[in-house]
Order: C-alpha cells, then structure tokens, then sequence
C-alpha cells in the first residue's frame, strides 16, 4: 500500500515524531543528489527482532525467515517494507577462513535487524512524502497506515534543541607509532607479494551523556551525505555518516561503488580545485581503485548473469564536507537462481575496506588491528520483502552502547604509500566526527 502526504514535514522531523518508539531508525540522504542522495527511509515497532551471535549459519537462518514474507508491491519507491539494521564486518569470519586474533571487547550481536511492515518515504527529488506497507496483512497495514497518517497530519513542527555541549575525550587503541610501523608491515606483505593493498585503521572510543540521536543531528548537520542513517536499538545506537555504498540489488541489478582515494576540501575554491585534480591525477589512488574494482567485478561475477558486470565510471571526484573521494561504480545482472543472500555470502565485506587479495587482505587487518571491527566497515542497510536491497559501507560511523562510543578511521595502503601521509589522512576522516562529538583526540593537535 502507497500514500502519499499532504505535509510540508522534513524527513528529519518525521523521524523526530517516532524516535522515541522502539527499534526506530532513519536511513538518510541528508545531502541531496539526484542520483545517490534521492530518498530517506524512516520507521519504528518492527513485528519480529533477528539477532545472530556467534553463527556460521546466520545468513542462512536469516534467509529462512525472510522467506516467509513476500511483498508483491511494485512502484519506483526503494522501499516498502522488509529488514534493516546491520551486518557487522565480523560476519565476514564465517564466510572466509580468517583467524581470530583481534580482541572482541564491545558484545553487540554480529547481524541485527527489525522487521518493518510500514515506513515513511520521502523523495527529494520530487519533493513527496508516502507512507508505505508491503501488503502481507492488509488489514492490520491499513490501521498502522492510518494511524501514522493522523500522526503526521496532528504534528506540530518543533525546533531540535541539542543538549548542552560536552567536551569528549577520545583515546586511540593505538599510538601513533605502532600505526607508523604497521604500515610498514602492510608494504612488507605487499612487496613479497601476498597482497597487493589492505586497509588498516584505527579505533577512537569514549564516554558521553549525550544521546544517539544528539549526536546524529550534529553530524548530518557537520557532514550531510548520502548514505548516512541512525539505528536506536535496543542493545546498541549506529550513527553513520557514510559515503559510500556497499550494495544494491534493485529490479535484479547490483551495483556497487568502492571509493578509495581521499583529500581534504581546500579553504578556497582555488586550493579546493587544486586537492582534486591531485586527487584526479594521483597514480597511487587511480591504482588503488583500480585494484579494488577489479576485485568487486569479480566477487560480483559469482553472482551475476555471465557477461553483465561493467564498469560504467571510473575515477569519478565525488565532493563532501570535509573530503573529496575518487569513486568507481560496478553494475551487473543477478543470476536468476541467486538472491540477496547469496549475494551477501560472496560479496561481503566489501572489497574497498579490506584489500586484495579479500582474504589474504583481511588475514593482514586480524594480524595487525589490536580490537575487532563490530559495525565499522560492515554494512547498514535494508532487505526488502520484495527482495529490493540496499546497504552501505559503515565508514564514518559511530557505535554508541549507553555511555561508551567507538569509531574508526584508516585507508587503503599500497606499497607506494607513504606512513606519515597515511595516518594524517585517517585524521582528515576523523574530523567531521571528532567535531559533531565535540571531542579532541588525546596527544593529537592536528584535529
């Protein structure tokens, strides 16, 4: 079912009227783009909770349940019900043969999904508002429309009102040397030749009285992106800021767009101009997006119609608010005997957070990266009872479990890489967020 609102209400005020509701979550273009920026997905009170720990049968499990609800609703909507959450980077280990050597210090389940059977949909681009439902039961979908139909046209738009400012400190799980020198030892792996690039981060954590939520509308104001969102759950709140898309599977095709390559935003439009096409005209990036392309045509090839995985762009710049990013994007044809499932299984995590070889590459991140990853790098996104998928790279994301938070931030290395540069660019990353917390980093003044 499809209606749709007569409400001059922004995305970010419907969210504001359900937040506090259990299991609430937006899943946010805060910076429009006509093409990746486009619609912003809000819901609450999911029917069923799915929740995995420690399962090599996870995916599969989750899949059986999934199977029980079909949604034939058809229309250019992205979304009309179905699962969202988060796959954490860790589910990765049930997939790939990767020893466990990291620490496992934050206990949040490695997959975590609601299951929706309404949401609000907004269209930037046209400027709509609907409220959809995927038509499982259409009895009880017309009275959560209606209701939430009345909820709309009651409210009353309010001023967000942050709470009063904290200052944060944040410490890293790593100096700046042992950082230093694990690159080295990432360019040591790649000149004997069993990778050829991974990509190594760093852990920042925390404690703040401010909420999830706070702390949200500070970073899509600081930052706005295009596959941003908040997830309010139960046991654990993901605020993510992310640029990049890991996955789509809509009308059977995927696509995907691995960004590598970053530089600041100039103080001036001239110097701004000038970080792009150093971006544009670097060896090292357009290598290291290569790479990763590479490894993305061929992940997706397994589960793709033979012949229909293309590369359309290539080193496109894409801009931010505080970055510039080189991004690719690869599109193929699902096979007609795989679904989303299958799909995940093959594909995750995504290549441009790992490395290549994928294995090999995240067998080098469990060595030299002392805590393990949890929702950083994994995906947040949704599945749809009518299959349409979408999930982004959990980059640029924060992980709130009551008062302790925890984000990372790093880059691909390549042999050409330089350290010094390297971890100064994972500051650049960094900033956006340490700004919205209001935080500076211990024994670092360069944010």
């Amino acid at each position: 079912m499809i209606i749709e609102l007569n409400t001059s209400l922004e995305a970010i005020d419907l969210y504001d009227l359900i937040k506090e509701e259990p299991y609430s979550f937006i899943l946010e273009s805060s910076l429009y783009n006509e093409r990746y920026g486009r619609y912003t997905v809000i819901s609450s009170s999911p029917f069923e909770i799915l929740k995995y720990e420690n399962d090599e049968e996870c995916i599969d499990k989750f899949k059986d349940v999934m199977s029980n609800y079909k949604s034939s609703v058809k229309g250019e909507l992205p979304f009309y019900g179905g699962a969202v959450g988060y796959i954490s980077y860790d589910t990765g280990r049930y997939f790939e043969d990767i020893d466990t050597l990291a620490k496992a210090d934050i206990n949040i389940p490695d997959i975590y999904f609601g299951l929706y059977d309404w949401a609000f949909v907004v269209d930037h681009k046209a400027n709509k508002t609907y409220i959809v439902s995927p038509e499982i039961d259409i009895e009880k979908e017309k009275n959560i429309l209606e209701k939430r139909k009345k909820q709309v046209y009651e409210a009353v738009k309010t001023v967000y009102k942050f709470e009063p400012d904290e200052k944060i400190l944040l410490k890293g799980n790593m100096t700046k040397e042992y950082y230093l020198s694990a690159i080295e030892k990432v360019r040591e792996y790649i000149r004997i030749g069993d990778i050829y690039q991974a990509n190594f981060t760093q852990r920042f954590e925390g404690e703040t009285s401010r909420t999830g939520y706070d702390i949200y509308r500070k970073l899509r104001e600081v930052s706005p992106t295009i596959f941003g969102g908040f997830l309010d759950f139960k046991d654990v709140e993901i605020i993510s800021n992310s640029p990049e898309r890991f996955l789509e599977l809509k009308n059977n095709t995927l696509e995907t767009r691995p960004i590598k390559g970053t530089r600041p935003r100039g103080k001036t439009i001239e110097e701004d101009q000038k970080l792009k096409q150093e971006l544009l005209n670097s060896s090292k990036d357009k290598a290291e997006l290569l790479m990763i392309v590479d490894l993305e045509r061929n992940d997706l090839g397994r589960v793709s119609k033979i012949g229909t995985v293309k590369v359309p762009e290539l080193f496109v710049i894409e801009e931010y608010a505080s970055v510039n990013h080189l991004v690719a994007t690869v599109k193929s044809e699902l096979d007609e005997n795989k679904d989303i499932f299958d799909v995940i299984k093959n594909t995750f995590p995504g290549g441009s957070i790992t490395g290549a070889p994928k294995i090999k590459a995240m067998q080098v991140i469990e060595e030299l990266e002392p805590t393990r990853r949890n929702v950083y790098t994994g995906s947040i996104g949704y599945i749809g009872f009518n299959q349409n998928s979408d999930f982004n790279i959990a980059i640029r994301t924060i992980l709130k479990k009551e008062k302790f938070i925890t984000f990372q931030v790093g880059g691909g290395i390549t042999y050409d890489s330089s350290a010094e540069d390297e971890y100064m660019e994972s500051l650049h990353k960094a900033r956006s967020i340490v700004k919205a917390l209001n935080g500076t980093i211990e024994n670092e003044d360069f944010i």
